[in-house]
């Protein structure tokens, strides 16, 4: 398929042009599985700014063979000269430049006659540092967006006068905002996307240069690094695996270990480390079925160990977990304090259910050990954790800025309280799913376990939106509008509104352009749905509204997947977007139907789940994608009959299917159908789905990473 001819292009690429490079050394031409310092000349520092993606900035540099030490925004200027980095890169983050509690910094760190680039939020602590202005817009860009280049600049030497990249702000430059002695280098638009300082080697760019959907974003790296910062590409590096192995050693010491295997990627991987560093006999591998997994699950994840001389014990906690409390701190206005949650089949909040089965894991590891009258203190907790998840968690093992974008299971309070005492190991934390899958081709994994999608710890518990009541706040009815008009866009540009003035001001003139001609051959209904979902807009979590388009005609995928990033950044209260299957949605809908973690509403969508999945194996396209969530949310669509006064009870729930392209999981794309995905396919899907009992509709999920993550909750 396309997405996978892309994949293996880009990878055919940067080991040709790794070949082609005569200036790495040849240990610096060691598979990129490989990593870690030895000894080095040159080192960058980055600053952390609490960036989603601060962590990636420091992986892309040690691919380009320079060292770099990833160091909090307020660490001195004289740290940085004392240790002679050669270059400081500054991350971005989600505060604003003007708010009270933006993160501490020395303004002599651009005084050091070191080069500087600064990402997003780093760009705009320049410009305002420097007398320049930044300020929060009507726009916002949370997605993958072409902008304008200057590629006479050094940073953007031997790229195209127009490049795609992964913007995603809220507050913005205006090209007269830019500060004296500075210039303009990329526009996305009015807004500026980069500038540099005439005579000092100082540059920002308001995009993500670290990250897969800047398609360019290695070679502005590059640039940066070597022409302007004048790093030579001479880090030497060491086997990972090794690496683990000495630190499992050294953490363990002669103690046991009591590791928990999902059967995925990450906690296989883990396993095996372990195994290989300890021994079998000191470790206990052990799979927890908490009653949220996918159809026959357990058996399977059972038999893949098994076959991986693995000896592992299964759990059944269902019952305990669905029934399952535990202790959070209550965030209410006015209030800081410890609070019980209801049970988890009661509870709706994602946050709340990700924290009960996190820390309900904690409470079955530590029933285990003393069912094996296993001392506490000479038993260690093992964890596939990945970096993702720790930044994504607000860890301070991440970042010490970050905002909580959601609380990954491995990473809760009761987690966070284990690791402070000592008792957690977690190899992989400084790792990325891509770099996990390398590790375990070395260690002889086999590639169902390998290539096998990533299935969230809490399962379709987090799949499951649940609610009691439809989301509707003050800004539904004034979005629809908004929404509405956006639809009708080539009828009203007749009519005078302040609604149309407001959409061609934010947009660019070949955006209005394709509105017209879209909104002119597709008779589309866009309308909000009244449930809330989880996204990550300008490095912070959003919990909002998503947008639904319909039709009675068939989708014309490339229009569909561009109005989509459109949408966003009009109502910057919508996350994510949605194609309805099914014909024309009527809308308003304000209603939903009431939905918890209940067996019934679980078995729904574990059938909806292993019908969609067989439907790839069958068709031999898994590969395809790199991740699949279907998801169930609680939307009875098509409620009203003939007679107007007869209405359905609500007993009804919808499907979305969530297909995911990623390499880093950090951020990715949807796959797009007759481009990544036959749409053949989804079409079977959506037909296999809709025969599912008390499904209402189907719906593609047309969103990227930013605006939207990964799942739904």
């Amino acid at each position: 398929m396309e997405a996978s001819k892309r994949k293996r292009q880009a990878s055919n690429m940067e080991v040709q042009e790794e070949e082609n490079d005569s200036s790495l050394s040849p240990k610096a031409k060691k598979s990129p599985s490989l990593q870690l310092l030895e000894g080095t000349e040159d080192s960058v520092v980055i600053l952390d700014a609490g960036a989603q993606y601060g962590k990636i900035i420091d992986r892309r540099v040690r691919e380009l063979f320079v060292n770099s030490e990833f160091l909090p925004l307020s660490t001195p200027a004289s740290i940085i000269e004392v240790k002679k980095f050669k270059a400081v890169l500054i991350s971005g983050g989600p505060s604003s430049v003007y708010s009270e509690d933006a993160p501490e910094f020395d303004r002599q760190i651009f005084h050091l006659d070191i080069p500087v680039l600064g990402i997003c939020y780093g760009m705009q602590l320049m410009n305002k540092l420097f007398g320049g202005k930044v300020g929060q817009k009507s726009i916002r860009e949370d997605g993958q967006h072409s902008i304008e280049v200057t590629n006479t600049s050094p940073l953007f030497h031997g790229l195209a006068k127009e490049e795609l990249v992964l913007l995603t702000h809220g507050d913005s430059v205006e090209c007269d905002e830019v500060a004296e002695d500075f210039e303009v280098i990329a526009k996305s638009g009015s807004l500026v996307a980069a500038i540099s300082h005439c005579s000092k080697p100082l540059y920002g760019v308001q995009f993500h240069p670290e990250v897969d959907l800047t398609k360019n974003g290695l070679t502005m790296l590059r640039n940066f690094l070597y022409n302007i910062s004048n790093c030579s590409p001479s880090f030497t590096i060491k086997s990972r695996e090794l690496q683990c192995i000495e630190y499992i050693k050294e953490k363990i010491g002669d103690a046991k270990v009591l590791s928990l295997v999902s059967g995925g990627v990450d906690s296989a991987v883990c396993t095996v480390l372990l195994n290989k560093a300890l021994g079998s006999s000191r470790v206990i591998a052990v799979h927890i079925d908490n009653g949220f997994l996918r159809k026959g699950e357990s058996k399977q994840v059972e038999k893949s160990l098994k076959d991986l001389g693995i000896d592992l014990a299964v759990v059944n906690g269902s019952h305990h977990f669905l029934n399952a409390t535990t202790v959070i701190t209550s965030h209410e206005p006015g209030e800081h304090k410890l609070v019980e949650t209801p049970r988890l089949n009661s509870v709706v909040s994602p946050e709340e259910k990700r924290n009960i089965i996190g820390d309900t894991f904690m409470q079955v590891f530590k029933q285990i050990v003393s069912d094996m009258k296993l001392k506490p203190e000479e038993i260690y907790l093992a964890q596939g954790t990945l970096r993702p998840d720790l930044i994504e968690s607000a860890s301070s093992l991440a970042s010490t800025n970050a905002h909580v974008i959601k609380t990954h299971h491995n990473d809760t309070q009761l987690v966070r309280q284990l690791r402070q005492q000592g008792r957690v190991i977690e190899p992989l934390k400084d790792f990325h799913k891509d770099e996990v899958r390398m590790l375990g081709r070395d260690l002889g994994l086999p590639k169902e376990i390998v290539e096998r999608h990533p299935f969230p710890g809490p399962g379709l518990a987090v799949r499951v939106l649940c609610a009691r009541e439809p989301f509707l706040d003050d800004t539904f009815t004034s979005t629809n509008t908004i929404l509405a008009t956006l639809s009708t866009f080539y009828d009203s540009m007749s009519v005078t509104s302040p609604l149309i003035q407001f959409i061609v001001e934010s947009t660019t003139a070949q955006e209005r352009e394709f509105l017209q001609r879209f909104t002119k051959e597709n008779k589309t209904s866009i309308t909000l749905l009244p449930i809330k979902t989880v996204g990550v807009q300008g490095d912070s979590r959003t919990y909002s509204y998503v947008a639904a388009i319909s039709s009675d005609s068939q989708p014309e995928w490339t229009d569909l997947f561009t109005i989509t990033k459109l949408i966003p950044r009009l109502c910057h209260n919508i996350n994510r977007v949605v194609w309805v299957f099914g014909g024309t949605v009527h809308g308003p809908i304000e209603d939903i139907t009431p939905t918890c973690l209940t067996h019934t509403v679980l078995a729904t969508l574990r059938e909806a789940d292993s019908h969609a999945n067989a439907v790839l194996h069958k068709h031999d396209v898994m590969s395809c994608v790199s991740q699949m969530p279907i998801v169930l949310v609680p939307l009875h669509f098509d409620r009203q009959l003939e007679t107007e006064t007869r209405i359905r009870p609500s007993c009804q729930r919808s499907i979305v299917i969530r297909t995911f392209i990623t390499s880093d999981f950090m951020t990715g794309v949807p796959a797009v159908p007759g481009q990544d995905i036959p749409i053949q396919v989804v079409q079977e899907m959506v037909e296999v789905i809709q025969k599912v009992p008390g499904i209402s509709r189907v719906m593609y999920d047309l969103t990227a990473k930013p605006p939207g993550t990964t799942e739904w909750e």
